[in-house]
């Protein structure tokens, strides 16, 4: 047992292993992340009974993997308060996101939302004096562009009522993905597994009131597509950022989650005749960019651990 401990040893202090490691687990986790959108419009079920199911069929998920995997005695343990937060932001984002594509279209809710990652990296480098480079500054810049590019014109937008409570739930999706970024990134005591299970069994608390107001039965199809969403921008997607966010720097991890967003504009498009025009075509050419940008250098220089 003490060699096989000694044998992988190296690997799990290599920083490059741990570097090019993160930087899978963070475009996995922007990817899984991006289809809750198309998965969400065709479970075809209210944005809080939606988000609800995705975490707790997440927690359920989790510690089957835990319990297979011989992680059972970290299951139960003391939550911090901190944990228990960051829950309530993974709930609060997860719901106002599903809850702003019931008034507008998915690119444009997911776009604002992806301000997030600028907003945490501005954040980081104030409260855990995470350095921003030029490289930083030149990836965030070129995902901004993006964005900017496949967000509507203001000639385009109606103002009616409905349009502006969609735009205001992507707001507060925007403030609470935010949140969750920035208090992954301290580092904690618990294990990757720990937070992510105290953050989704939290979340899935959170939503259980609303849950039980709504009365719902989903149908056996609905069932099926609440167990895809649990599964795979549940667990997945969720274990791999918070895992992601241990290693990566905020500037990081929030430029490659602008691959989430691709993700989101590609599936509106394919699905759901969501057109993109040449602009908006380009933007997601220049989101891919600045996500390159940032793994050359995670591969390049790997932060030490």
């Amino acid at each position: 047992m003490s060699q096989s401990r000694a044998q992988s040893q190296p690997l799990s202090q290599s920083p490059s292993h741990l570097s090019s490691q993160a930087v899978m687990m963070a475009l996995g986790s922007a990817i899984l992340m991006g289809t809750i959108g198309a998965l969400a419009r065709t479970a075809n079920l209210e944005a809080s009974i939606i988000t609800f199911y995705r975490l707790l069929i997440g927690a359920a998920c989790l510690i089957a993997y835990m319990l297979a995997t011989g992680k059972a005695r970290q299951i139960l343990h003391r939550p911090g308060k901190r944990h228990l937060f960051n829950g309530a932001m993974l709930a609060g984002f997860m719901v106002f996101y599903v809850q702003s594509i019931g008034y507008i279209n998915m690119a444009n809710a997911v776009m604002l939302i992806y301000l997030a990652p600028l907003v945490s990296a501005i954040g980081a480098h104030f409260l855990f004096h995470e350095r921003l480079t030029r490289q930083d500054l030149l990836a965030i810049g070129i995902a901004l562009i993006g964005v900017v590019a496949i967000l509507p014109s203001l000639e385009s937008l109606t103002g009616s009522t409905a349009e502006l409570k969609g735009y205001g739930f992507a707001l507060l999706a925007l403030l609470s993905y935010s949140g969750f970024m920035l208090i992954n990134r301290r580092p904690a005591s618990a294990s990757p597994y720990q937070s992510t299970l105290i953050q989704l069994s939290f979340g899935a608390l959170c939503l259980l009131p609303f849950a039980l107001h709504q009365a719902v039965m989903p149908s056996l199809t609905q069932w099926f597509w609440l167990a895809l969403i649990g599964v795979f921008p549940g667990f997945l997607a969720i274990l791999f950022a918070v895992k992601a966010l241990r290693v990566l720097p905020a500037a990081t991890f929030g430029t490659l989650a602008y691959i989430e967003p691709v993700t989101v504009v590609i599936l509106g498009w394919s699905l759901f005749a969501e057109h993109l025009t040449p602009m908006q075509l380009m933007g997601c050419g220049l989101i891919i960019c600045a996500g390159l940008i940032q793994t050359r250098k995670r591969r390049r220089a790997p932060r030490p651990q």
